[in-house]
This record gives C-alpha cells, structure tokens and sequence, in this order.
C-alpha cells in the first residue's frame, strides 16, 4: 500500500471513530477463516496461555534529584503488554521504568512512576485505566504515555471503535492538564511465529491502525510516536536479541530500543529542551496534511507527529519529526520521602 492510499485510509477510519462510523475492519472478510487458522497456530507456538510476567516497576526514579519543596514529576504508562513490559524479569528493563529514569536524567527532577497498564489490554480498555490515572485530581500525571493496539489487530477489533476509545483517553487526559505521548501500534507481521499469508495481513493491518492512531491522537493534542520499525526491520534482523522468549514480547533490548525512541517525544512534551523553530529538511522533517504525516510515520519507526496548524489547504496539519534518539539506562525504583506517585 502506497503512502498516499494508506493516508486514504487512515483518514476513512479516523474519520469513522470521530462521527461515530460503523465497523470499517483491517482485514477483508473473504481472509478471516485463514487468518483465524493462522493466528490460532501462532498464539499456541508463542505460549499464548502462560500466565504474564510483569515486574513491579511502580515508585520514585532520580531521587538523588530531590529539592525539598519540589515536588517530582508524575509519569504515568497506560496500554497493553508493551507499556506494561512483560516479558522481562527486573523493573528496571520496562518502559516505563527506562523512560522515569531517563527524563529524571535529563530534567534533574525526581520522577515518579505510575503503572495502570494491562497486558492483554485493548483500546477499549483505556477509559477504565485513564479513569485510574486520573483518580486523585490533585496528582495528575505531567505526561502520559500509552502504548496500544496490537491486541486490537489481533482479537479484529474495528479500526473506526479502536481509534475512537483512544481518541477519547487522549482527549480526558489533555482536559485534565496531562501531556500525552502514544507510541502506535507496533508490526506485528515480524512476529517471528507468524507466517505468511498472515504475516502480510498482519502487517498491513497493523500499519492502517498506527496511521488512523496517529491522525486520532494529534487531532486531541497529544504527540504520536511511530513503534513500527522497531518490530521491524531491527526485531527482523535480530529476533534471538530483540525479541524475549517467548518470540512475541520484547526482550529487554526491544523495550529499551522502544523507550529510546520515545523519550525525546517524551521529553519535548515536558518542554525539557527548547523546540526547534524550523524543521530539518536533511532529517526529511518537515509540515504535512495530518493523513500525510501519519502514513508516512506508520511506515518509519521513531518518527513523531504532533499538531502544527489547526487547518490548512486539505485540513489539519501536522509536524513530523525524526528526532535523535536518546540512550537509555536501567534504573530501580529508589527509596523517598517523598509520597509515592
């Protein structure tokens, strides 16, 4: 699928979530039996029974950072599997353990982690998880990152309910004063169990949910990063490294991949170094129609697309951004004083 017809697409579905459309799926009917069969096979040969392994990574990251009076920033991580980060074994190699420690690091503040994220969790779980973060109004989180949808591509939930669920998160999460950064829906047609016919609709499908995700969260002022390619070409070339044992979770080098391309985003929405005032033309950055920016970001791992201008020649427009991806480090929840997050 060319860049401009998947845009086609992903504005159909974007659109559908936004006015209540039916069911446009991500998959044609005609291919369901085979997927089925195909993804039955799949699930058996990655352990899709074994009960989640999921680290506790909750608590206070750069405390040594601590000011008294001052009071930590507020990470939350809301989503599926990824976000949660199953699969390995110490709370240090998680997202979201990876990404407090990180904007710790570059902010010299404490960060306090919080995680409501569920493996197996799909779109339609996410009010209930944002009704979580949000429970106490008087500690909202500073910045929220949600990591979903592959469970959306897997159980074919419709594109037009799963981009509107998220959608509506991003829009209570701004409302209530959160940055919000959402890393897409990942490839799953490198998922190395997967074979082809399935492998193809995998991808395709995953690719059209990542663009309409993209043009969905921006239109509610939240920032998209691309997870694609890093269950691409990256996990394709290295799947005994970047993928964990059982062939479908990442390792702790996947997640510390992922967290690397997110926390630039991440740390741009805190407003932790100064925007650039003009994109990098040798980067290929630059400002696009909102469709255009998020087909293009579904097909490149790391890219960001945030608001530019609220209305242009064909719309909405977006800025697409490569940005530098920053190393990250393991970090353990530290001991505080400090009220946990």
């Amino acid at each position: 699928m060319t860049g401009m017809s998947r845009a086609r697409v992903a504005r159909r579905i974007a659109a559908g979530a936004a006015y209540g459309g039916g069911g446009i799926g991500l998959v044609g009917a005609a291919a369901v039996g085979l997927l089925l069969a195909e993804a039955q096979l799949a699930r058996r040969r990655v352990g899709n029974g074994t009960s989640p392994h999921v680290p506790t990574a909750d608590g206070l990251y750069g405390a040594s950072y601590t000011v008294p009076g001052e009071p930590a920033l507020r990470l939350t991580m809301l989503g599926d599997s990824t976000a949660a980060g199953q699969g390995v074994h110490r709370a240090g190699q998680t997202p979201g353990a990876l990404l407090a420690s990180g904007v710790a690091a570059i902010a010299e503040r404490p960060v306090g982690l919080s995680t409501v994220a569920v493996p197996g969790a799909r779109s339609d779980d996410l009010d209930r998880q944002v009704s979580l973060a949000l429970a106490d109004p008087s500690r909202v989180p500073d910045i929220c990152v949600i990591m979903v949808g592959a469970n959306d591509v897997t159980h074919r939930m419709p594109a037009t309910r799963s981009v509107r669920h998220l959608a509506s998160a991003v829009r209570r999460l701004r409302t209530a004063g959160a940055e919000v950064v959402v890393g897409t829906c990942p490839d799953l047609g490198t998922i190395e169990p997967v074979r082809q016919p399935l492998r193809w609709m995998a991808r395709r499908a995953s690719r059209q949910l990542a663009a309409a995700q993209t043009i969905g969260v921006v239109e509610q002022g939240g920032r998209t990063v691309s997870l694609g390619d890093l269950l691409g070409p990256e996990f394709a070339a290295n799947p005994r490294e970047l993928f964990g044992p059982d062939s479908y979770h990442p390792s702790a080098e996947g997640y510390a991949t992922a967290a690397m391309a997110v926390l630039p985003t991440v740390c741009a929405a805190l407003g932790l170094w100064p925007e650039e005032d003009r994109p990098d033309a040798a980067r290929r950055e630059g400002f696009l129609p909102v469709a255009r920016a998020a087909a293009e970001a579904a097909s490149e791992a790391g890219t960001e697309v945030t608001a530019a201008m609220p209305t242009g020649p064909r719309g909405a427009w977006a800025l697409l951004k490569r940005r530098r991806r920053r190393r990250v480090t393991e970090s353990e929840p530290e001991p505080s004083t400090q009220p946990s997050p």
